[in-house]
């Protein structure tokens, strides 16, 4: 998979994207990343991407001109563009692995007041991260290369993620290592009697409960 992020702060990327498995798949070709400095691509003399919003307002409004072209540069016919953005949809495990499936990716992080709303025409789908407003779209975009990187072929075991929370529509089940008592603490029995049936059984029953208790809003019957 390839995906290009267009930003104006790639330096914010540097130590998410060199570490742990997102560096490893990166290594390993499972994934390509480039990160763009979309005023690399403004034809203003001073490299300006922004300007005043038309019929005043506060904070200043990201430019057609720097993002189109640099979409345009990299667009092609396996692209998805995505807008990262608080008015889009709310990301979900489901969208990382629909867009896991992708060949291409172009991510574009927005800043300041927003986007001049033609940038809107560039775009295959918005996608929010929650229902909060965060100072640019760095970070959504870190969210959504580390969970759809995860999924991609050969960077993680398949089981292991089929188990994350989500995945299936619930939370995870609980999870116990060594030492069997902590703190007055115990470890269920079930985990420690070596009957794999039972065991799948529990963890089943303890991920359903879960679910109905902390996140009733997700399936849970």
């Amino acid at each position: 998979m390839k995906i290009d992020i267009l930003t104006l702060f790639p330096e914010m990327f540097a130590g998410v994207f060199e570490e742990s498995i997102i560096k490893r798949a990166r290594e390993e070709g499972k994934v390509d990343i480039e990160l763009h400095n979309f005023r690399d691509y403004s034809k203003d003399p001073h490299k300006k991407v922004d300007d005043t919003p038309y019929g005043g307002g506060s904070g200043m409004v990201l430019c057609c001109q720097p993002i189109f072209d640099c979409v345009n540069h990299l667009k092609n016919e396996d692209s998805t563009v995505i807008l990262l953005t608080p008015s889009g949809k709310t990301y979900q495990e489901q969208d990382a692995k629909r867009l896991s499936r992708k060949k291409h990716l172009i991510l574009i992080c927005g800043h300041y007041e927003g986007f001049d709303e033609r940038i809107r025409y560039l775009c295959d789908e918005e996608i929010s991260i929650g229902d909060y407003v965060l100072t640019g779209g760095e970070i959504p975009s870190m969210v959504l290369v580390d969970s759809i990187t995860r999924l991609l072929p050969g960077v993680i075991k398949e089981e292991s993620y089929q188990q994350d929370s989500f995945y299936e529509g619930l939370l995870d089940y609980p999870t116990y290592t060594k030492p069997r008592e902590y703190a007055g603490y115990q470890v269920p029995e079930v985990l420690l009697s070596g009957d794999h049936a039972k065991i799948k059984k529990w963890r089943e029953e303890m991920a359903l409960k879960k679910t109905k208790e902390m996140r009733p809003d997700l399936k849970g019957d």
